[in-house]
């Protein structure tokens, strides 16, 4: 078992965000914009459920990872941590899945001026 957390992977990021663009990818995956790392992001999912369809478990552990990776890129480049992430979940731990879901349906959109 690895002791390497995602906390850990959202410091790297963090640290290669000061990097120059031709050494890290990081950094040219964020100074691409929000757009570029936000593709990258969808290209990373769809490759995951096309693993998790296929049932290739070393292809869905790399997919994953990848997956995992560019989502925190995302989550940096708008200024929103893995700690804002774990507290959303943590809130949504009181009740179950479908309860969950159907508050946030039920709730009405803020009224236009």
């Amino acid at each position: 078992m690895t002791s390497f957390t995602l906390e850990d992977l959202a410091a790297i990021i963090a640290a290669r965000a000061n990097a120059s663009a031709t050494a890290s990818y990081t950094k040219s995956l964020l100074d691409g914009g929000p757009a570029r790392a936000a593709k990258k992001l969808g290209e990373e999912a769809v490759e995951t459920v096309i693993a998790a369809v296929q049932g290739d478990a070393e292809a869905l552990t790399r997919e994953s990872a990848d997956l995992l990776y560019h989502l925190l890129v995302v989550l940096h480049q708008r200024g929103i941590s893995l700690a804002d992430v774990c507290a959303e979940l943590e809130h949504r731990t009181g009740r179950s899945g479908h309860a969950e879901k159907a508050a946030r349906q039920a709730d009405p959109a803020p009224a236009e001026d």
